[in-house]
């Protein structure tokens, strides 16, 4: 795991990395003498335990004797806990292991003096090194180890939070002065690669101006994964609410939490859980929103801890939503009839919304006619164009056109279009509205 420059070195340095220690499982498979007579649905039945042959009862009494160590009861079952297999031990970690993302390393290096004599005067450099950069963890270059006797050591802790995936290099050095004065410098490098933990998969869905954001998180480590906050930071000009199941109201993510809230629990290898965040501007008048194609909506926040207690956090990328295109004039539909009746006239109420920041117009308003072969069944009544005013900075204006139904059944508004006549531009149409026509 580790390589030295060549040459003969009195000091060696030794990590070891400091994590929490697994739980010990002892080998040797226990069982319960019952098993092997009858079926493990024996006890359900109180009158059958209770006719049990002498012999397995004896036996199952001697069982639970605690005070019996013989070698005869080492494999039997004392408690149905031993069935777990834990010896109530702790085993220290025997390597790196696995080092995930968002995880702090923390390190217990030694720097040894091997030889028969003392060395003096030594300046220890611990850094780490991945394919970006050089993270300087410790330097004593201002105040050197005096000394370090034969067969003595120093040792020291690093922590570093990981934020980088792939190869890993922990790079340990010593200049020193030996015993016969001569000045030695020795490197060590041990290396170890970071695994991403977990996997974040996002959909975005636009309802009209709800926009709902589905996370799923997966979990790519061995052990099991609690998570303790999975937070959405919305963008400054949206606002997020977390949906959630079994609540009939969804929770606020501004609002202050429960003093305590379980965590929650996504299994080692491939367990996911589900997230669900209602977004909506927080204010589509602000001034953010006349930016156009500003489709940020925002980033996770993830913290958890493993089986014993370690903690890691994670900060996704900006997730982005449909671009937002800020239109200088919009066209939209307030209101129509509920009843429409074929060769009947009926008013459709609109809206003409200004979005920038000067005044714009006059406009007139008109049917198009872009396909010559395209046959329209609901037509302007009257006059074929509508002559509107000014529209003032972020302002906007109602009105009124006067349609007529030409045909039966399900019918489509289309083709209704803004021009502005001063600066001879023609808007978006405005979008497809679909109405049913009756008769009389």
């Amino acid at each position: 795991m580790s390589t030295t420059q060549q040459g003969t070195h009195s000091l060696a340095f030794r990590v070891m990395r400091l994590c929490k220690p697994s739980f010990h499982v002892e080998p040797p498979f226990r069982l319960d003498p019952a098993d092997l007579f009858v079926g493990e649905d024996i006890f359900d039945d109180p009158l059958a335990a209770a006719n049990l042959p002498p012999l397995l009862s004896s036996q199952l009494t001697k069982s639970m004797d605690s005070s019996d160590l013989t070698y005869s009861n080492r494999f039997l079952l004392h408690h149905p806990s031993d069935a777990m297999g834990f010896s109530g031990l702790l085993l220290l970690p025997q390597s790196f292991g696995a080092i995930y993302l968002g995880e702090t390393f923390c390190s217990y290096i030694s720097i040894n003096n091997n030889s028969n004599f003392e060395v003096r005067d030594i300046i220890i450099k611990a850094e780490i090194q991945t394919e970006r950069q050089r993270i300087l963890l410790l330097d004593t270059s201002k105040s050197p180890v005096e000394s370090v006797r034969a067969g003595g050591r120093y040792d020291f802790i690093v922590e570093h939070d990981v934020k980088e995936l792939g190869a890993h290099t922990l790079v340990c050095t010593a200049l020193y002065n030996d015993n016969d004065g001569e000045r030695k410098y020795l490197p060590q490098f041990f290396k170890f690669v970071v695994a991403n933990p977990l996997s974040v998969r996002t959909k975005v869905r636009t309802v009209k101006e709800t926009t709902y954001l589905e996370a799923c998180i997966e979990n790519h480590t061995k052990s099991n994964l609690y998570m303790d906050q999975v937070e959405f930071e919305p963008a400054p000009h949206w606002s997020a609410t977390v949906l959630k199941a079994d609540e009939l109201h969804p929770v606020d993510n501004s609002s202050t939490g429960e003093i305590f809230k379980p965590p929650i629990l996504i299994r080692s290898g491939g367990g996911i859980h589900n997230y669900l965040y209602q977004l909506k501007l927080a204010s589509p008048d602000s001034a953010q929103m006349k930016v156009e194609g500003t489709n940020i909506l925002g980033k996770l926040q993830i913290t958890w801890r493993t089986n014993l207690g370690e903690p890691g956090r994670l900060q996704t990328q900006q997730i982005l939503g449909t671009p937002i295109s800020c239109k200088e004039i919009e066209l939209q539909i307030l209101e129509i009839p509920s009843l429409i009746n074929l060769d009947k006239s009926f008013l459709v109420h609109l809206n003409l919304l200004n979005h920038t920041d000067r005044e714009l117009g006059p406009f007139d308003v008109r049917l198009s006619q872009n396909s010559a072969h395209e046959e329209k069944n609901v037509m302007i009544n009257g006059l074929q164009t509508i002559l509107l005013p000014q529209v003032e900075a972020f302002g906007s204006t109602d009105f009124h056109l006067s349609l007529i139904a030409t045909k039966l059944g399900v019918q489509r508004i289309s083709g209704i279009t803004v021009s502005d006549t001063k600066e001879k531009k023609t808007y978006d149409p405005l979008p497809d509205v679909e109405i049913f026509v009756e008769s009389d």
